[in-house]
């Protein structure tokens, strides 16, 4: 698996590393790396001997930044809608992978990143973890199934609170 913008390792242990190693960019996800997403965890679908378990984490200090909106910017509408149909196949991808993704959140998870770690079956936070959907400070929607994953990943009694106690989130009772 040859791929420029992830690192991927699978261990003795049969225990496979997915790094999204853009960290410059604090791993802002660019059309490469969501292509290289898609067709990583594609491929373990279809071989799905290859590992008994991913863990799907970020290099340097962030887990990722979302899209890498500096490519975004100069994209004619067309360009936009490619990448759109990328980023529901790659959310696609992670939700169909027969081997259980466990994401290791290092850092920061904005926008698309939290949207990432919400479509892996676990998500482990470490204590410099952050979770935000930024986007919609821009007037851009979550476009990777993150206004319907995270009410599916937290319990629906649950509120999340500020590391100050302030609540920033509740979910009522439906």
């Amino acid at each position: 698996m040859g791929y420029q913008t992830l690192r991927v390792a699978i261990g003795a242990d049969r225990v496979g590393i997915v790094t999204m190693h853009r960290p410059e960019v604090r791993n802002a996800m660019n059309t490469q790396m969501m292509t290289e997403l898609r067709d990583c965890f594609a491929n373990f679908y279809v071989d799905q001997d290859a590992a008994q378990c991913l863990i799907l984490t970020g290099a340097g200090g962030a887990f990722c930044s979302g899209g890498d909106l500096r490519e975004r910017k100069g994209m004619t509408d067309a360009a936009w809608r490619r990448q759109h149909a990328i980023v529901e196949q790659m959310v696609r991808a992670i939700h169909d992978c027969p081997i259980p993704i466990i994401a290791a959140v290092n850092g920061p998870a904005y926008a698309g990143g939290m949207e990432v770690a919400l479509a892996s079956d676990f998500v482990y936070a470490a204590l410099s973890a952050r979770f935000a959907l930024t986007e919609v400070t821009l007037g851009i929607l979550p476009g990777a199934c993150g206004t319907q994953n995270l009410p599916r990943a937290v319990a629906m009694t649950s509120a999340i609170s500020s590391p100050s106690g302030q609540t920033l989130l509740t979910i009522p009772h439906s």
